[in-house]
Protein backbone atom coordinates (compact mmCIF):
# COMPACT_ATOMS: atom_id res chain seq x y z
CA UNK A 1 0.00 0.00 0.00
CA UNK A 2 1.43 3.38 -1.00
CA UNK A 3 1.60 6.43 1.26
CA UNK A 4 -1.21 8.02 -0.77
CA UNK A 5 -3.47 4.99 -0.35
CA UNK A 6 -2.79 5.04 3.39
CA UNK A 7 -3.69 8.74 3.47
CA UNK A 8 -7.00 8.04 1.69
CA UNK A 9 -7.82 5.26 4.17
CA UNK A 10 -6.96 7.59 7.06
CA UNK A 11 -9.21 10.30 5.60
CA UNK A 12 -12.09 7.81 5.45
CA UNK A 13 -11.50 6.59 9.01
CA UNK A 14 -11.06 10.14 10.33
CA UNK A 15 -14.13 11.50 8.52
CA UNK A 16 -16.41 8.76 9.79
CA UNK A 17 -14.92 8.99 13.29
CA UNK A 18 -15.41 12.74 13.60
CA UNK A 19 -19.01 12.37 12.51
CA UNK A 20 -19.62 9.70 15.15
CA UNK A 21 -17.81 11.68 17.85
CA UNK A 22 -18.92 15.26 17.17
CA UNK A 23 -22.51 14.87 15.97
CA UNK A 24 -24.96 14.46 18.86
CA UNK A 25 -27.77 11.98 18.29
CA UNK A 26 -30.38 14.73 18.41
CA UNK A 27 -28.57 16.58 15.59
CA UNK A 28 -28.27 13.72 13.08
CA UNK A 29 -30.92 15.21 10.77
CA UNK A 30 -29.12 18.56 10.88
CA UNK A 31 -25.82 16.87 10.06
CA UNK A 32 -27.36 14.90 7.19
CA UNK A 33 -28.79 18.02 5.56
CA UNK A 34 -25.46 19.86 5.81
CA UNK A 35 -23.55 16.77 4.64
CA UNK A 36 -25.72 16.24 1.58
CA UNK A 37 -25.86 19.85 0.44
CA UNK A 38 -22.07 20.08 0.75
CA UNK A 39 -21.78 16.86 -1.31
CA UNK A 40 -23.76 18.46 -4.12
CA UNK A 41 -21.62 21.59 -4.06
CA UNK A 42 -18.20 19.97 -3.73
CA UNK A 43 -18.96 17.24 -6.23
CA UNK A 44 -19.99 19.87 -8.78
CA UNK A 45 -16.95 22.09 -8.11
CA UNK A 46 -14.66 19.04 -7.95
CA UNK A 47 -15.79 17.79 -11.34
CA UNK A 48 -15.47 21.25 -12.86
CA UNK A 49 -11.90 21.84 -11.68
CA UNK A 50 -10.62 18.44 -12.82
CA UNK A 51 -12.38 18.62 -16.17
CA UNK A 52 -10.95 22.10 -16.70
CA UNK A 53 -7.54 20.62 -15.83
CA UNK A 54 -6.95 22.99 -12.94
CA UNK A 55 -6.37 20.18 -10.43
CA UNK A 56 -5.69 16.49 -10.78
CA UNK A 57 -5.90 13.65 -8.32
CA UNK A 58 -3.20 11.14 -9.35
CA UNK A 59 -4.18 8.68 -6.60
CA UNK A 60 -7.91 8.36 -5.95
CA UNK A 61 -10.75 5.92 -5.46
CA UNK A 62 -12.79 4.93 -8.50
CA UNK A 63 -10.15 6.22 -10.89
CA UNK A 64 -11.94 4.76 -13.92
CA UNK A 65 -15.26 6.34 -12.99
CA UNK A 66 -14.19 9.90 -12.25
CA UNK A 67 -11.17 12.16 -12.32
CA UNK A 68 -12.44 13.90 -9.18
CA UNK A 69 -11.55 12.81 -5.67
CA UNK A 70 -14.45 10.78 -4.32
CA UNK A 71 -12.78 10.72 -0.90
CA UNK A 72 -12.56 14.48 -0.49
CA UNK A 73 -15.53 15.74 -2.50
CA UNK A 74 -18.00 13.10 -1.37
CA UNK A 75 -16.90 12.33 2.21
CA UNK A 76 -14.24 14.51 3.87
CA UNK A 77 -15.49 17.99 2.94
CA UNK A 78 -19.15 17.10 3.61
CA UNK A 79 -18.23 15.54 6.98
CA UNK A 80 -16.46 18.73 8.03
CA UNK A 81 -19.43 20.76 6.80
CA UNK A 82 -21.81 18.69 8.93
CA UNK A 83 -19.76 19.47 12.02
CA UNK A 84 -19.41 23.10 10.94
CA UNK A 85 -23.19 23.53 10.75
CA UNK A 86 -24.14 21.53 13.83
CA UNK A 87 -21.70 23.51 16.01
CA UNK A 88 -22.13 26.89 14.28
CA UNK A 89 -21.93 29.83 16.74
CA UNK A 90 -25.48 30.99 16.05
CA UNK A 91 -25.81 33.40 18.96
CA UNK A 92 -22.43 35.05 18.48
CA UNK A 93 -21.67 38.28 16.64
CA UNK A 94 -20.84 38.65 12.95
CA UNK A 95 -17.09 38.85 13.62
CA UNK A 96 -17.14 35.57 15.55
CA UNK A 97 -19.19 33.94 12.81
CA UNK A 98 -16.82 35.18 10.10
CA UNK A 99 -13.92 33.88 12.20
CA UNK A 100 -15.66 30.50 12.39
CA UNK A 101 -15.89 30.38 8.59
CA UNK A 102 -12.27 31.52 8.25
CA UNK A 103 -11.03 28.94 10.79
CA UNK A 104 -12.66 25.97 9.04
CA UNK A 105 -11.74 27.23 5.59
CA UNK A 106 -8.13 27.94 6.55
CA UNK A 107 -7.63 24.62 8.34
CA UNK A 108 -8.89 22.70 5.32
CA UNK A 109 -6.84 24.83 2.92
CA UNK A 110 -3.63 24.29 4.91
CA UNK A 111 -4.29 20.54 5.00
CA UNK A 112 -4.91 20.41 1.25
CA UNK A 113 -1.81 22.52 0.54
CA UNK A 114 0.36 20.15 2.60
CA UNK A 115 -1.10 17.15 0.75
CA UNK A 116 -0.47 18.87 -2.58
CA UNK A 117 3.14 19.69 -1.72
CA UNK A 118 4.21 16.37 -0.20
CA UNK A 119 2.01 13.67 -1.79
CA UNK A 120 0.38 12.55 -5.02
CA UNK A 121 -3.11 12.75 -3.53
CA UNK A 122 -3.68 16.10 -5.22
CA UNK A 123 -1.73 18.07 -7.80
CA UNK A 124 -2.34 21.74 -8.57
CA UNK A 125 -1.96 22.28 -12.32
CA UNK A 126 -3.33 25.78 -12.81
CA UNK A 127 -4.57 26.33 -9.26
CA UNK A 128 -3.37 27.91 -6.04
CA UNK A 129 -4.16 27.67 -2.35
CA UNK A 130 -6.20 30.90 -2.45
CA UNK A 131 -8.64 29.36 -4.98
CA UNK A 132 -9.11 26.48 -2.57
CA UNK A 133 -9.76 28.96 0.25
CA UNK A 134 -12.25 30.94 -1.83
CA UNK A 135 -14.16 27.88 -3.07
CA UNK A 136 -14.27 26.30 0.39
CA UNK A 137 -15.48 29.55 1.97
CA UNK A 138 -18.10 29.91 -0.76
CA UNK A 139 -19.35 26.33 -0.42
CA UNK A 140 -19.50 26.67 3.38
CA UNK A 141 -21.54 29.85 2.93
CA UNK A 142 -23.88 28.26 0.37
CA UNK A 143 -24.30 25.13 2.48
CA UNK A 144 -24.98 27.23 5.58
CA UNK A 145 -27.52 29.35 3.70
CA UNK A 146 -29.36 26.26 2.48
CA UNK A 147 -29.17 24.72 5.97
CA UNK A 148 -30.75 27.83 7.55
CA UNK A 149 -33.44 27.99 4.86
CA UNK A 150 -34.24 24.28 5.20
CA UNK A 151 -34.59 24.31 8.97
CA UNK A 152 -36.47 27.61 8.98
CA UNK A 153 -39.11 25.94 6.82
CA UNK A 154 -39.27 22.93 9.14
CA UNK A 155 -39.51 24.95 12.36
CA UNK A 156 -42.00 27.53 11.05
CA UNK A 157 -44.02 25.13 8.95
CA UNK A 158 -44.00 27.50 5.98
CA UNK A 159 -43.84 26.02 2.53
CA UNK A 160 -43.79 29.25 0.50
Amino acid sequence: MTMEQIILVLVWVTSISILLIFIPKDKILNALVAFQVKQVLTWLFGLLVVEMRLIKYPVRLFDYASKASFTFEFLAYPAVCAIFNVHYPEGKGKIAQFGYYALYTSAMTVTETILEKYTDVIDYIDWSWYWTWITLFTTFFLARSYYKWFFKKITTGHTK
